[in-house]
Parts: C-alpha cells; sequence; structure tokens
C-alpha cells in the first residue's frame, strides 16, 4: 500500500445550506407510498425505525413502534456536506459509558450524498442480513440528526455515531461503526491473513482515496476553492487509484470472493467521484475499479441504501447551493512570474491568429502519400499441413504475439495419437509394480445430451491439472471418461424431435421403435460432449470412454439390482413421490426446481392456456357434525383443489381452542364422509386458526399424520394431473381447473372465509416445467438405513475424506436423517428394471396385488426370475406367467455403480484389480448426496470396499456480481464462447434459439449488454482453465469475471514474449548443461532467481498436494511475472550483451533452467502454451521425453537451491527500485534517469547496497546509483524516500524539479499531519484512556502517531530541502 497522502483536503469544506427544496426533500410519496428514494433518510423510512427528533433524556424508555411514511417536512439536516469533518483518522472511536436505553440508536447525516453515513448504513444492512451486530444486541435505530449534548459528555467530533443501548456505549467514526455493525465483514477472526488484508485496505480507503475523491470533487461542486489546479486534483485521485486498478485485474473484489468491509469502504470513498467527476473516458481507463464499483453497488445491501447509483455522465454537474468560500491562499512570487508568462504566450498566440486571418488563403497544396502503417497481423492461425496425429511443426520462427488459435492447433489429436493418457504409456502394463504409486479418476459422467458450461470447465479444469500433475510425477495414472444416458432429458429431447419431424408421440410409435430412434439420435449427436471436452484439453483415457447403457454397464446393473433385490434391500412399496404430470413419471429431488414466490404470483404450467394462481392462501369452513350451534373449523391451504381428498383435521392437543373438540367429526360439503378431528403434535398453534387439513394421499407431512393415525389415503388425481374418486362436476377436471370449480363450489355454499397472500416454493420438474405433485405411487426402493451407516462410519473414522472438511458435517446429516431412496421412472430410455410380477396358474395360489413384494422376483434373465418365482410359490415353471416392470432405473442408480462398473463389475478384469478402489473423486459440492454418497453406500455393499479414498468438492460458479447463472438473467456463459470469443450480437442470437419467454429474452439481452457491452473477447483455453484454477478457494462459490479470464489470457502472452526474448538471449548454438545444477559462477542475482524457483516448487506441490489451487497459480503467475520478467530478464540485458562470456554462459545456464522448470510447473494448467514454448527449447539429453505431460514434474529434491543471502540483497534492491519508481513518479521524472544516493545505517546494509547498485541503475532507470558513507552528507536538492529501516533514498531533483510548486505541497501535507497528530495526542491524553480503550486499539494509537511524528521529520527535511533549492 502506497503511504502518499493527496494533497487535496477536504477538511475546511462547509455544508451547503438547505433551500426551500433542498436536501431535507428526500423521500418522494405518492398517495402514501414510497416511490423512490435513496440516502439515509430512505434506508431509515425503509426500515421503519426513523427518529425525526432528537431522543429522549438519559433514563426515559425509546419507543419500539414501526413509523410509517417519509420523514417530516420540517426536518433540516446538519452539516449536508458530504465531508464534513470527515477526515479524523480511520480508526478512532471514543468510548463513554452513559444511562441505559433500551434499543442502540445510529446517528446519521441525511444528507444523500454523506457516504460515511450511507457507509454505516450499507454495514447494518449486511449485519441484518448476516450475524447481527458485534454487540449481539437488536438492530439499531436510525435517528436524522446528531445526538443532543444531553446524552453524551461532549460531542461526536463527526457522523456516523452509534449509541448502544443496554451498556450506554459511544461509538463513532464510519471505520469503527462499520465493523461493530457489520463483524463479518471483516473476513475472518482478528490477525487471520483475511481480516489482516480487509484492514490494510480499509486503512487505505480512509488515508489515501478520501482525500483524494473529496480534492477532486468538492470544487467541481462549487464547495470549496481549490488550492490547486483541477487537474492536479484529478492526478492526486489517479494515483490513489493506481494500487486499486492494479489489485482489481485479478481480483473480484478486494478480499475473497465477496463484498466485505474494505470493499464498502472503498466504494463509499469513491461515491463521489463516480457521481459527480469521473467520465466515461475515464472510467475506460479504471476500467477494473469501475467494473469492481458497479458490482458492489449493485449488491442488494448497497442498492438498499444507495438505490440506482448514476454514473457521471461527462456534462457538468449543477453545483449544490455553495457555502461561504474559503479564500485562496496569496500567491508566490514565483507563481505570478508563471502567470505573467502564460498571459504573455497567449496575446501572441492570438495575435498570430489574427494576423493568419487577414492573409489571402494559399494556393490547393498536393496531398501528400500516406505513410505505410504497420500491416495489422489479425488473427494469427497455425496453417503448416499437418495430418491428424502427426506432431505439430514448430521449426519456423515464432509469432510476433501470442494467440490461442495458433497455439492450441494440433497439439490434442498427436498426444492422444502418441498415447500419453494412457495408464499404459511407458511400462509394461498397468498392473507392473510402480514404487512412484497409482492415481485413479473417474470422470463425473455428463449427461449424453449435454453441452459445455462452465460447470463442466471447472470440473475439468481442476480434474485435468490434478491429473497431469500425478501422471508428471511417474504416477500409474487414469482418468477415468464417461458418459450417462439421462434417460428423462434424452427421451424429451428424442420425444420433442420425433413430433417436429414425423408428427408422431412415442406411444404411436412403440417401445421398441422408440428406443431405435434414440439409440439412433446417441449415435447421430451423443459424442459432442466429448469433443467438447478435447477442446478443454482434457487428458482422458478414450480407448476406456464408457456409457451407462453400454452391456458392460448394463450387466453391473442388473447384477446389483439382483443382489439387492435378494437381501431385501430393494424392495416395492406404495409411498409418496415427485410426479411429474407431464413426464408421467417419478422424478428425483435433484430434478425439482424450487421457485421462491413472496406472494400472488401467475405461472404458466404445461397444458394449461391460462396462466394458474400461486402464492395464496385460501381460508375455507368445516361444519362440525351434530352441532346445534352451527359451530365450524376454518382452515387455510394453498392448493384448495386437494381438499376433496381430505380424510381428517388436525389440532395440537395442547390447544384450548378445541379441547371440547375431541372425538368429534367435521362435514365434508361435497363428500357423503365426515372428517375425524385428531390431535397430533405437528400442527403449528400459532399459525393461522391451528387447524390443519390432512390429505394423505397429496402432502409428506399428512401422509404421516395419516400413518401415526390410521387414516385411509385417497389419490384424487391420475398420473396425468385429472381428477379421480371425486363426485361431479369435479370428477375429470385438470387439477387446476378444479382448484377454481373447487373455490367457486365452496363461495355458493357459504364456507369460504377469505384469500390472502403466501410466501411459498412451488416445486417445478426442471425438464419439463411442470408443477410437480405428490402421489402416492407403488414404486421400487432401496433400504438406505445399514448402508448410510456404514458411509457415515467411513467418514468419522478417517478411511474415507472429505474435503472441504465442512462439507462432512453436511455429510453425517444427510447419512443420519437419509430416506428411503426411490428408484423406478416411470420412462422407456434407460435400465429396463429386471423385476417380474408373477401370475400363479393354480387356484391354491390367490391372485396378487402390485404392491405385494412377494409377488415379484428379480433376475438376470427371465429364465432364472422364472425358475425364483416357482421355487417361492411351490408350483412347476411351467405354471408360471411373467410380465416385467415397464419402468426403468433412476439414473442415478447406474451412476452410483460408476466407479467399478466401468472396469467390468461383476466379472474380475486386470483394471478393476488395479484401479479399484478408486484414488480420488472431484466434482460439485451440490451433488455430494445425489452422487457421491450413492457411490459410497453402493461399492461399500456390493465390493465391501470404498470406491475412492478421497472426496474434493469444489464450488459453485456464480457470475461476476454473484447471481446464480441463469439463462433469463442473460449470464450464463458458454466456455466455448470465452475460449473463441464472441460478439455481442452472437450473444443475443444465442438466447433466440433458448426455450426463454420473449419478455424473459428482452430481459437476458440487457443483462447481456451489461455485462458485455462489447461481447467476449477471445481467451483461449490455457487462459480458461488457469483462471478457473486460480478462482477455487475452498469452500467459496466462484464469482467468475470474464475480465480477469482476459488478464490470463495477457499472461500467456507475457509467457510468450519472454520465451522469445530467452530464446534470442540463448542463441542458436545454446547447449544446455546435462543438469540442472548450477556452474559455480552465479551472479547474484543468478542465484536469487535459482531460490525463488525453489520456492516456486515447493508451494506448487505443496499446493496441489492440499487441493489449494490459488496457492498454486499465486505461485506460478508470481514467479513468471514478477520475479522472473519484471526482475531477472530485465538484469539479464546488459550481462547477455557484455563482454564477461563466463558470468553470460552462467546466465543462459540459469535462464534456460528457468524456462525448463517454470514451463513444467504450469504446465498442468496450461498445457497447450506451455507444450508449444517447450517444443522449441532445446534439451539436456536425447533420451528426454517427447513432450512436456509426459516428462517429469519439478519436485523440491530436484530444485533445492534456496539461498536467504541473495533474496535478501535482492529484497533490498527491489525495495530501493520501488522507492526510486515511486519519487520518480511523484515528480513525474518520465524520460531522465535521475542520480541516487543511498544513506545507510550501517557498514553491512552499505556493503549490500553497493552490490546491488547495479541491479537498481537498471530496474530502477536510475543514473549513477552510489552509496554514501556512513554520516557524510546528502547532497543538497534531494528528495527522500525510505527503502527500508536501514536504508533510506535520496533521488536527486537539482534543476529537474521547480521547488517552489512542491514546497507548497509539502507545506499543505505538513499543516495536516500536524492535525492528525494534535487528534491522536489528545485522545490519549483523554482521561479514562488507558482503562476504557481495548489494548489493540491502545497500540494502534502509539503505533499510529509515531509513523505520524516520523513523517513529520521527514517532511520537515524535504521542506528544507526546498528551501534551499529556492
Amino acid at each position: 500500500m502506497s503511504s502518499r497522502t493527496a494533497p487535496a483536503r477536504a477538511g475546511g469544506a462547509r455544508p451547503p445550506a438547505p433551500g426551500p427544496a433542498g436536501p431535507e426533500t428526500l423521500v418522494v410519496t405518492k398517495g402514501g407510498k414510497h416511490v423512490g428514494a435513496h440516502g439515509p433518510a430512505a434506508v431509515a423510512g425503509s426500515w421503519g425505525r426513523l427518529e425525526n427528533r432528537p431522543p429522549s433524556p438519559p433514563g426515559r424508555v425509546l419507543g419500539s413502534g414501526r413509523q410509517a411514511g417519509p420523514p417530516s417536512a420540517g426536518l433540516r439536516p446538519r452539516g449536508g456536506c458530504p465531508a464534513r469533518r470527515d477526515h479524523l483518522p480511520p480508526v478512532f472511536f471514543h468510548l463513554v459509558r452513559t444511562p441505559c436505553v433500551t434499543m442502540s440508536i445510529l446517528y446519521v447525516s441525511p444528507h444523500p450524498d454523506a457516504f460515511p453515513s450511507l457507509r454505516a448504513l450499507i454495514a447494518a444492512r449486511y449485519g441484518e442480513a448476516g450475524e447481527g451486530p458485534g454487540w449481539g444486541g437488536a438492530h439499531p435505530r436510525i435517528c436524522l440528526q446528531p445526538p443532543p449534548t444531553s446524552r453524551t459528555p461532549f460531542p461526536p467530533p463527526r457522523l456516523p455515531a452509534l449509541e448502544q443501548g443496554p451498556g450506554g456505549l459511544w461509538v463513532w467514526g464510519a471505520t469503527a461503526v462499520a465493523q461493530l455493525l457489520w463483524p463479518a465483514g471483516l473476513g475472518g477472526p482478528g490477525g487471520s491473513r483475511a481480516a489482516v488484508l480487509v484492514q490494510q485496505w480499509v486503512s487505505y480507503a480512509d488515508t489515501e482515496l478520501i482525500p483524494a475523491a473529496c480534492g477532486a470533487t468538492l470544487p467541481a461542486l462549487g464547495l470549496r476553492s481549490s488550492a490547486q489546479d483541477p487537474q492536479a486534483a484529478l492526478g492526486a485521485l489517479g494515483r490513489a487509484l493506481s494500487p486499486l486498478e492494479e489489485w482489481l485485474r485479478l481480483h473480484t473484489y478486494l478480499a475473497g470472493e465477496a463484498p466485505t468491509l474494505a470493499d464498502l469502504a472503498a466504494v463509499t470513498a469513491l461515491l463521489l467521484p463516480f457521481r459527480y467527476v469521473l467520465e466515461p473516458s475515464a472510467r475506460r481507463v479504471w476500467g477494473n475499479v469501475t467494473r469492481w464499483f458497479i458490482t458492489c453497488v449493485q449488491q442488494p445491501e448497497f442498492r438498499a441504501v444507495l438505490g440506482e447509483v448514476v454514473l457521471h455522465s461527462g456534462a457538468r454537474p449543477l453545483s449544490q447551493q455553495p457555502g461561504p468560500e474559503v479564500p485562496a491562499p496569496p500567491k508566490t512570487a514565483t507563481q505570478l512570474k508563471k502567470e505573467a508568462k502564460k498571459r504573455e504566450k497567449l496575446e501572441k498566440f492570438q495575435q498570430k491568429q489574427k494576423t493568419q486571418q487577414q492573409q489571402p488563403p494559399p494556393a490547393e497544396k498536393k496531398p501528400k502519400p500516406e505513410k505505410k502503417g504497420k500491416r495489422d497481423p489479425g488473427v494469427i492461425t497455425y496453417d503448416l499441413p499437418t495430418p491428424a496425429g502427426e506432431k505439430k511443426d514448430v521449426s519456423g520462427t515464432m509469432p510476433d504475439s501470442y494467440s490461442p488459435q495458433y497455439v492450441e492447433a494440433a497439439w490434442y489429436p498427436w498426444w492422444e495419437q502418441q498415447g500419453f493418457f494412457k495408464p499404459e504409456y511407458g511400462r509394461s502394463s498397468v498392473s507392473a509394480p510402480n514404487p512412484r504409486g497409482i492415481f485413479m479418476m473417474c470422470i463425473p459422467p455428463p449427461n449424453v445430451t449435454g453441452s459445455l458450461h462452465l460447470g463442466h470447465a471447472l470440473t475439468n479444469a481442476i480434474q485435468d491439472s490434478l491429473t497431469r500433475w500425478h501422471r508428471m510425477r511417474g504416477e500409474t495414472t487414469l482418468w477415468n471418461p464417461g458418459c450417462d444416458h439421462a434417460g428423462i432429458a434424452t427421451q424429451v429431447v428424442v420425444e420433442k424431435k420425433l413430433w417436429r419431424e414425423q408428427g408422431l408421440s412415442r406411444h404411436q410409435l412403440g417401445r421398441e421403435a422408440f428406443l431405435q430412434e434414440v439409440w439412433k439420435w446417441k449415435e447421430e449427436k451423443g459424442d459432442r460432449i466429448y469433443h467438447q471436452l478435447k477442446k478443454l484439453g482434457s487428458s482422458l483415457d478414450w480407448n476406456r470412454a464408457c456409457f451407462t447403457m453400454d452391456p458392460k454397464l448394463s450387466t453391473a446393473v442388473t447384477e446389483a439390482f439382483v443382489r439387492l433385490h435378494e437381501e431385501g434391500v430393494i424392495y416395492r412399496s406404495t409411498r409418496l413421490v415427485n410426479w411429474s404430470c407431464s413426464l408421467n413419471s417419478a422424478i428425483s429431488d435433484i430434478e425439482v426446481d424450487k421457485k421462491e414466490l413472496t406472494g400472488r404470483t401467475l405461472l404458466s404450467v404445461p397444458g394449461y392456456k391460462e396462466k394458474v394462481e400461486f402464492g395464496v392462501l385460501v381460508s375455507f369452513a368445516y361444519k362440525v357434525q351434530g352441532s346445534d350451534s352451527d359451530e365450524e373449523v376454518v382452515v387455510a391451504t394453498t392448493r384448495i383443489e386437494t381438499m376433496l381428498g381430505d380424510v381428517a383435521i388436525a389440532v395440537h392437543p395442547k390447544d384450548p381452542r378445541y379441547q371440547h373438540l375431541k372425538g368429534k367429526s367435521v362435514i365434508h360439503p361435497f363428500l357423503s364422509r365426515s372428517l375425524p378431528i385428531v390431535f397430533d403434535d405437528f400442527v403449528d398453534m400459532e399459525f393461522g386458526t391451528g387447524a390443519v387439513k390432512i390429505t394423505p394421499a397429496h402432502d409428506q407431512n399428512d401422509y404421516e399424520v395419516g400413518q401415526r393415525h390410521g387414516l385411509e389415503a385417497i389419490s384424487i388425481m391420475d398420473s396425468r394431473g385429472a381428477l379421480i374418486n371425486v363426485p361431479p362436476p369435479f370428477l375429470g377436471l385438470p387439477r387446476f381447473e378444479a382448484r377454481k370449480a373447487v373455490l367457486e363450489a365452496l363461495k355458493e355454499r357459504g364456507l369460504f372465509r377469505g384469500v390472502e397472500d403466501n410466501p411459498m416454493v412451488v416445486p417445478l420438474c426442471n425438464r419439463s416445467k411442470d408443477v410437480v405433485e405428490p402421489l402416492l405411487r407403488p414404486q421400487w426402493y432401496v433400504r438406505c438405513g445399514e448402508m448410510a451407516q456404514a458411509a457415515s462410519a467411513a467418514v468419522t473414522r478417517g478411511d474415507l475424506r472429505i474435503l472441504p472438511e465442512a462439507h462432512q458435517r453436511t455429510w453425517h446429516a444427510w447419512m443420519d436423517n437419509i430416506r428411503d431412496w426411490c428408484i423406478s421412472r416411470q420412462l422407456w430410455w434407460g435400465h429396463r428394471i429386471p423385476a417380474y410380477f408373477v401370475t400363479v396358474s393354480d387356484p391354491a395360489v390367490p391372485p396378487g396385488q402390485d404392491p405385494d413384494g412377494r409377488y415379484w422376483v428379480s433376475g438376470r434373465s427371465e429364465a432364472e426370475a422364472r425358475e425364483k418365482a416357482a421355487k417361492e410359490f411351490g408350483v412347476s415353471p411351467d405354471k408360471i406367467s411373467l410380465q416385467q416392470d415397464e419402468d426403468v432405473l433412476d439414473t442415478w442408480f447406474s451412476s452410483g455403480l460408476f466407479p467399478f462398473s466401468i472396469f467390468g463389475w461383476p466379472n474380475q478384469s486386470e483394471d478393476l484389480s488395479v484401479f479399484y478402489p478408486g484414488t480420488l473423486l472431484e466434482t460439485g459440492h451440490d451433488i455430494l448426496f445425489f452422487w457421491v454418497a450413492r457411490m459410497v453406500m453402493l461399492g461399500l455393499k456390493l465390493t465391501g470396499k470404498l470406491p475412492f479414498r478421497e472426496v474434493y468438492l469444489h464450488a459453485i460458479v456464480r457470475d461476476a456480481h454473484g447471481r446464480k447463472m441463469s439463462k433469463s438473467l442473460g449470464n450464463v456463459i458458454d466456455p466455448l464462447d470465452v475460449i473463441h470469443g464472441v460478439s455481442l450480437q452472437g450473444l443475443h442470437d444465442q438466447l433466440l434459439s433458448s426455450n426463454l419467454d420473449p419478455s424473459e429474452v428482452e430481459k437476458a439481452k440487457e443483462g447481456q449488454k451489461a455485462d458485455f457491452p462489447a461481447g467476449i473477447p477471445e481467451c483461449g483455453t490455457d487462459a480458461l482453465r488457469f483462471g478457473l484454477c486460480a478462482y477455487t478457494s475452498q469452500g467459496r462459490d466462484i464469482n467468475l469475471d470474464v475480465n480477469r479470464i482476459l488478464g490470463y489470457r495477457h499472461f500467456c502472452n507475457k509467457l510468450w514474449n519472454a520465451t522469445k526474448f530467452a530464446l534470442r538471449g540463448l542463441g542458436k548454438g545454446f547447449v544446455p548443461s546435462p543438469t540442472s545444477e548450477p556452474g559455480g559462477h552465479e551472479s547474484l542475482v543468478d542465484r536469487w532467481i535459482r531460490s525463488r524457483l525453489t520456492e516456486a516448487v515447493r508451494l506448487s506441490n505443496q499446493g496441489f498436494q492440499a487441493y489449494d489451487f490459488p496457492a498454486v497459480t499465486t505461485a506460478q503467475y508470481s514467479f513468471w511475472l514478477y520475479e522472473l520478467c519484471d526482475v531477472y530478464l530485465e538484469c539479464l540485458k546488459p550481462v547477455l550483451n557484455g563482454v564477461d562470456q563466463v558470468v553470460a554462459e552462467c546466465a543462459r545456464q540459469t535462464l534456460y533452467t528457468c524456462l525448463d522448470v517454470g514451463l513444467r510447473l504450469l504446465s498442468p494448467f496450461m498445457p497447450f502454451v506451455t507444450e508449444e514454448l517447450f517444443q522449441r527449447l532445446p534439451r539436456r539429453t536425447l533420451q528426454a521425453p517427447p513432450s512436456l505431460c509426459v516428462t517429469p514434474y519439478p519436485e523440491p529434491s530436484e530444485c533445492s537451491w534456496k539461498d536467504p543471502e541473495a533474496e535478501a540483497a535482492m529484497d533490498l534492491a527491489l525495495s530501493i527500485t520501488r522507492a526510486v519508481r515511486s519519487l520518480r513518479a511523484d515528480y513525474n521524472l518520465t524520460r531522465i534517469r535521475p542520480d541516487c544516493f543511498l544513506e545507510v545505517a550501517d557498514e553491512a546494509t552499505g556493503a549490500l547496497g553497493s552490490a546491488v547498485s547495479g541491479y537498481v541503475q537498471t530496474l530502477a532507470s536510475a543514473g549513477v546509483v552510489a552509496v554514501l558513507a556512513l554520516g557524510a552528507p546528502v547532497p543538497q536538492g534531494c528528495a527522500v524516500a525510505l527503502a527500508s529501516d536501514r536504508c533510506s533514498v535520496h533521488l536527486q531533483l537539482q534543476g529537474l524539479v521547480d521547488p517552489a510548486r512542491e514546497l507548497g505541497k509539502l507545506q499543505a501535507k505538513r499543516s495536516e499531519a500536524q492535525r492528525q497528530a494534535q487528534r491522536l495526542r489528545e485522545r490519549r491524553a483523554a482521561a479514562g484512556y488507558p482503562s476504557k480503550v481495548p489494548l489493540d486499539v491502545q497500540e494502534a494509537d502509539r503505533a499510529k502517531l509515531q509513523q505520524t511524528e516520523a513523517e513529520l521529520r521527514k517532511v520537515d527535511e524535504a521542506i528544507a530541502l526546498f528551501q534551499k533549492m529556492l
């Protein structure tokens, strides 16, 4: 973080006087309804805790009732200036004990631009949505006035201020108040890495961004007279934004993957510039900052306070009513002299213009021929004829720049043809002993209907990186591909195709003919996902690819079902299931989308012309049977049509309202039956009337109540959703038409009691978009209790490791509360259930019923099933008739067998013995239960072994704003669009081919236009893979910003240019030494880069082992970009051009080692560009592997060149370089190489400074770099900066800068530092400070005072320097 302080300060700004329609008019109302507002008053009104008057005096209890409407028109904000006294130190707060009040109060300024108050209000919003405020009490009331002096011993120096009720604690200052209101925003426990990062950025916002933002904005608003030129103020703002821009180039937020207090502090600090001074052209310069700012202000918590933030359009804003102007300071003689020169130049220019206008126009000149500009290379492609499977020709000259299309061409077919991805590569057989071990992982089989999405891209980026790392380590490595038959999805796709092309339904075609159509479609379209996976560079062994409907896997499915059925683990039962009436099938929980409604909503339902009403609660009455007083019981329901299936009314056993109704019944108005009143603990007495209708056949809770009380379950819907077992006129009506009919019938009979909005969740089938119905149906179930206990115990014992470990709690919760698994589906496409219903031609055997499991047998063939049935019923096989179940098995059943069915189980094979159990399963945490748990349960049950030893669960990909990806939002990103690039129109065209409604298409287009105004640039596969892995922090969802992926494409270009430069430096005749060991004549920078390379190797291996992918990518990115390119290559240039050939040869060998090891480090993440560059390097030996993907991965034992002495010396060199660069930037010395003098504290530091002076000269573009003797005077006319506590840097400015101008800046800086130091001294001297203020705050105050006093000393020295230069 920079420690500079911008010279422009807003401390002297005065609040504008509010006029008749001034800032107090903050909330617009129409008919009592709030229609538009932002700022503190709007927020306070929306929370209903607004105080328009000073709070009660001490001891008086404040009211807690909600107050409707806007603040009173008579409210006059005190101190409307957005920066009124808001530049006190950021952590300042004072603790004052006052008499207890009942509720905490947050005092804020009502001005809509009072950014410190806005910061506190947004923090309060986050606190409400999260864990609450730091003191654990209720959320504070908002008051739009400063606290009265009677409530506190002395008035707070600024707003916001927070008065806590229970203990009378006072806190003020935006930083302290925000942290107290939103403690979770610190990012982690105090002292943690995340918390420290947040605190650093908060400090930067308070000390750098706020002064610079106010200095640039307030003069533009007419709120003060600026002592400096507006352009200089904007320049100061730019310098403050630079660290922010650089950081956000690779980060979505300042700390972590979600907003924190750091983002809150910085965003609110920049509200004024973005609203009033940063024009569109400036925002393009600060593109990363602008993207981050917009992302933050669109978060719900920000929007609730700020409303819609309108960015500056470029037109000068209307000045608010200005306060009294601050008189400008008198101008110095130098300034007056400069102004006179400017006036003289202007007069000469105007005279020249006047003379030219009086002269006749010159004769027309012949146009000059246009200069030939540089030819635009366009898109660089690889055009050399290379048959598929042959090696790419890299003998030609490297293109000028990196091109993904050029680099990614031809490599994958060659890798595949050479067999690099097969576990047999380089060994006689997979079962041959390998001391390095075995790594096996199977792919989560994607749906055969699927196309690549970002979830696949993330999964495969992580899995392929791990696979390539293990393969390069020499392990016998198998990553097994496969594809799922996707029962429902595939059947729906083919049914639509059949209807579109032939006008036939599957029932018209017949089962066998329809299945032939599905297989035909699979052969034509089913391998599309495989081609896309290859495009991602996935190093799968395609010869072992499996399809879940292949004969080998189908045999395993049949075997598993029969075994489990014979053991009684699979059984037949009639229970409630999720039923899709459109599909006419049961569906699993993962195929149900839950649509949340806030109230009355009309939804489109397949099969209905008009939209159907949801989100309402209908109340109606049942009359008590035998009541003389016409007594009734009122119940309420969101599905009024199901009252036709009611069989009882339930009330709580302790509800006094219904005790007299024990043993009584109510009368059903449409059916000839009475409904008993039952007493059950599940009823919530506080909800509604405390009486609940019971419909066991159509609600899970009601079903369980019915089981407890022996109630009949009456189904009133068939599989298509039409009503059955009901009287006319309801009989045969579709369910949602019956909803209207029942409601009208209740009204006619006088039983309707009302309707009200009701927030609810509507279950939707994610395939058909139909509303899911709970229906009673006979189905096949897997008994999960014992298997779940075994799976849970495996994790408890540590036999199965789940990462991140936070998911272990979820695992145990699911296993402990598991229900039996419904595995039958009413489809045609899938594994037909190998179970047969038995009919016995023997009068001694009564006919069976479907739910009776005794009349069902299973078999690997029909003959086997017949033998089982004959034995079961004691008859001869010829008296047995069998009817195979029409249903198919749930797709997750076959997927649960995948880890061992792909190797031929139940038959023994070499692959099964070697690769089962596997090593790792990597997948998304959203299918931990649906797939991972079932694989573990079935693996343990059927093979007696866990299917894998570790499970790594990655996060879910969201968009840059943290929203779930949705087609209707327009934020769904196709990875191939990121790889190849796509225009905005191309994104729009993709929407037109989707199944969105026209209104949703327009909404999605707006989302695309906002997120991708220029489309998505071409990033390439390597950048996408590296970016996704860099995002993958354990336990957090991924907010994917395409701009960060583009940043990694630039990183690829950096690799390209660095290697190109290195190859020129190595020369054509360069021969690398047989080993990478140093030669003994290495320079200091050679030793340093080897030491840094050692650290990168250590961190990479350590990160892969811990599945800490961001740690790996950060280590590799930092080495290549910040150490190799920014430092080593720059230091190498004079060496390679020098005369000392021994040193130059050592440098070349070191450079080669860096390229060789560095490319091998990157290869798992970036296989294409690293292979391209690696193939252009010479080899150490003739026996070197042919491809980078089978070259050994660098290990710490190979790269053991840690050199603390070299690192310490180069750390000093880089610190000096940064100090020199900072001074050059401060004084705008861009084209001059000023001399630099190092003032050191001891001889050892002086020796180090002398040793690295040449590197500093090169890296800092300095002139002479000299170390001053101890005690020697510093040459006059130097600017000073601190490189370390042992070394100061003095940059010669004599004759290069304007001393008078610099003197004015320093004097302003000294005044501010003196004020800050005085405030710190007064605070520390306050009564009770040692006892009341926490020790860590006291320590921070002490350190801050020391730092401020040190800064004052430096400023005084600089002032003395410039005074001498005048």
